[in-house]
């Protein structure tokens, strides 16, 4: 976010469709690989023959990654704002206001994206505007914005001092 010449007046760079897709699709390798690696240990071995230990299998395998997928942006885009795919594209989920979004604004973005992301997606592009939300970005007053450079480390002018001993 950034301050305007023009009085009070803040600038925040919404983020392209084609970052935060590339930011999903990194985040759904990585989540996948983990999930895949649970199921291997827990069944042995990843056998895609089709019988009845299979589609019990596949079953379970798709609720549990619908939940380590839900857990996983839950928690890291409320307490950071961003997925690892998100800060290897320099992209962060904020409120409306380019401020940390609140918990309940983080679940509504997530659940959105973990089990309805077609239809989100979809819709969002249809019925989009200039802040290029999802739907469920929309009902969770959220945005995903572009982090510049000098954004990324807010702390690099802060000067510590002590006090006292």
């Amino acid at each position: 976010m950034s301050k305007s010449n023009s009085g009070n007046i803040s600038e925040i760079m919404i983020a392209k469709w084609s970052d935060r897709f590339f930011a999903w699709l990194i985040d759904f390798l990585i989540i996948t690989m983990i999930s895949t690696l649970i199921m291997f240990t827990l069944f042995g071995k990843i056998d895609f023959e089709i019988n009845e230990k299979w589609m019990w299998a596949e079953t379970t395998q798709y609720v549990q990654t619908s939940i380590i997928f839900f857990a996983y942006w839950t928690i890291l885009e409320y307490k950071t704002g961003q997925s690892i795919g998100k800060k290897i594209l320099n992209v962060k989920v904020t409120n409306l206001y380019g401020k940390q979004a609140d918990l309940k604004s983080v679940v509504i973005s997530s659940f959105g994206k973990t089990f309805l992301i077609p239809i989100d997606v979809v819709l969002g592009l249809i019925f989009t505007n200039e802040k290029r939300q999802r739907i469920f970005n929309k009902i969770g007053d959220t945005i995903v914005i572009k982090i510049k450079n000098n954004e990324k480390n807010d702390d690099v002018n802060i000067k510590y001092k002590k006090d006292g001993i």
